[in-house]
């Protein structure tokens, strides 16, 4: 990427650095690892959305963006029911609530999407319900659907279907954890299902968006279904880690550009 790069994606990446959800979601991560990650959001370009990490740092990130005087620009989101998806419903809505309680703004919460493939949904649609009361209008929701597994265009539907119906601020395509994530393919799906319910719903790619050109194609693909101006920090986030360095090469032409790679 140089400094050369195509207006329109000059344009993308300046805009997809505000929709980011700057991630770090590994297992060897430590209070270090999140403070660095902090210390990434403030750019001459402004702020990602968020950083998302696991509900151990919640406390940590909340005193690294407050130390730099960010805590009022940047939110805090982190996961439950992660990555695995599984059907303990009054498991996820507690480490939703107890996430709630630490001081997550955001909580992104895995659909159990395996037993929407065994045809069971309603548990999937309760899981949603209660974990959306467990955020008690303190915090949004946003539902992984995990779509790389559902595979099938129809369960991708459905599941963004139930997860609306459930109660979901966001629906987002991916844990990042497995071996599809976001698509552009399932981004059409949840888009036109969230266009379709009619309700105030936002849309988040995770996983496998690691460049300007690739931030340029889902920022089209929405401006297409819910039309120009939709896709805000309240209605479109990019989940991503290594994102944010290349998103900084493009609007500075330098390809040295700092990068984080938190594992999405």
């Amino acid at each position: 990427m140089t400094a050369t790069a195509p207006s329109h994606v000059v344009q993308a990446a300046r805009q997809a650095l505000t929709l980011m959800d700057l991630t770090s979601l590994n297992d060897t991560d430590t209070d270090a690892t999140i403070e660095s990650l902090c210390q990434q959001v403030k750019t001459p370009f402004g702020t990602p959305a968020a950083v998302c990490v696991y509900p151990q740092f919640i406390v940590t990130a909340q005193r690294a963006l407050t130390a730099h005087n960010l805590n009022a620009q940047v939110k805090i989101a982190t996961v439950t029911n992660f990555p695995n998806g599984g059907d303990d419903i009054m498991g996820a809505a507690r480490e939703t609530r107890d996430a709630v309680a630490s001081g997550a703004h955001e909580v992104d919460v895995v659909f159990p999407y395996r037993t929407l493939m065994a045809g069971d949904e309603e548990t999937g649609l309760e899981l949603v319900e209660m974990c959306k009361a467990a955020c008690a209008g303190q915090a949004l929701l946003k539902v992984i659907i995990e779509s790389g597994e559902l595979k099938e265009p129809a369960l991708i539907k459905r599941a963004s279907e139930l997860a609306i119906e459930g109660g979901a601020d966001f629906i987002k395509t991916s844990t990042g954890k497995v071996a599809v994530n976001a698509t552009l393919e399932a981004a059409e799906i949840m888009l036109q299902a969230i266009k379709a319910s009619g309700q105030d719903v936002g849309f988040k790619a995770a996983g496998g968006v690691k460049t300007a050109e690739d931030a340029a194609e889902y920022l089209a693909l929405a401006n297409h279904i819910m039309g120009p101006g939709w896709a805000t920090p309240a209605h479109f986030r990019f989940g991503a880690s290594s994102l944010l360095g290349n998103l900084l090469e493009a609007l500075t032409g330098n390809t040295n550009a700092a990068s984080f790679d938190g594992g999405y």
